[in-house]
């Protein structure tokens, strides 16, 4: 697709790092100020696809601010301006190196564990005779290590501690703060006929070395929902509930014999392919939102995004 952002490549004022990551670009300005250019691209797989998902930058940090804004009051977050729809600056933060992911039901990586016989994952027991997607009594925390490099590994709370990645009492912060946004996402959610089904928060401390919310929240990335309306029925019949989340795509990928494995292609992504990948996510703005998603001119995209930021930090 063009006008789609799959990569920057801006020098801007002051700057003294840069990370791409498989979805975000990152700046850092005077090793103080972090710009985070939330890209068109899409992975899947720990594998980054060819082609751009049009407005999906747009939709992931328009999301991300606004679940920000909402949750500041149960944790500091590192969020200061948003200069463009696909920009995000805040603060600079020391990251800890595992992400809290949090279910509230058993799909996904979880449930492929549990179909292969597991009853336990990252250290927390599942109940026998669940089916997919079907609700925990409790919502469990399954945290991962963050890897720089390919795969993110799961982990329980034992070896987090035992290996010193976190210490106890920021640990028991990360895990209190992980289910006050869990439940406050499920809240929002619930108010517009979805279901929050698991997230991933990440979590680091800032100058002063207060514990502070990173990157994004409750986006289709970082996140998969539910609708709520025939949620029961489809439960009750063995079906997949109707979902807004990227887990369309990896079921996409799998069913067209791709899942990262050695020796498997990525499959061809047709423009009608990627306008359908970027409705479902508009879809999901709306929904998560309640707001009519504005879609911002494309027609130049990567110089829109330049100059927004460098009118931000220049003012």
């Amino acid at each position: 697709m063009t006008n789609t952002i799959k990569e920057t490549n801006f020098k801007l004022p002051g700057q003294t790092n840069f990370y791409k990551g498989k979805v975000r670009d990152v700046y850092t300005v005077n090793n103080e100020i972090l710009v985070m250019v939330a890209s068109d691209r899409i992975s899947a797989f720990d594998h980054v696809l060819p082609e751009g998902i049009p407005y999906k930058g747009q939709v992931l940090s328009q999301i991300a601010a606004k679940f920000l804004e909402s949750t500041a009051d149960i944790v500091p977050n590192w969020m200061e301006a948003t200069p463009d729809p696909s920009v995000t600056v805040g603060k600079m933060c020391t990251p800890f190196k595992v992400e809290m992911v949090i279910r509230g039901y058993l799909t996904g990586h979880a449930w492929r564990e549990y179909k292969l016989g597991k009853r336990t994952i990252c250290g927390v027991s599942m109940p026998d005779g669940m089916v997919e997607n079907q609700k925990f009594e409790t919502p469990i925390l399954t945290p991962t290590t963050k890897a720089d490099i390919g795969h993110d590994e799961d982990i329980s709370r034992e070896e987090i501690l035992s290996q010193g990645l976190v210490s106890e009492s920021d640990y028991i912060k990360l895990e209190e703060y992980t289910r006050a946004l869990f439940q406050r996402g499920s809240d929002i959610a619930e108010k517009k006929g979805l279901i929050l089904v698991d997230t991933k928060y990440e979590f680091g401390t800032d100058k002063d070395g207060v514990i502070t919310l990173i990157d994004e929240i409750h986006t289709p990335d970082s996140s998969r929902y539910f609708y709520a309306e025939g949620y029961q029925k489809k439960l009750s019949s063995g079906e997949s509930p109707k979902q807004l989340s990227k887990e369309f795509v990896r079921q996409w990928l799998i069913e067209n014999g791709f899942q990262g494995k050695e020796g498997q292609s990525i499959p061809f992504m047709s423009d009608e392919y990627c306008k359908s990948v970027s409705e479902r996510y508009i879809e999901l703005f709306e929904y998560i939102t309640g707001d009519k998603f504005v879609k911002e001119n494309v027609d130049d995209v990567i110089n829109r995004v330049e100059q927004n930021i460098l009118d931000y930090l220049s003012a």
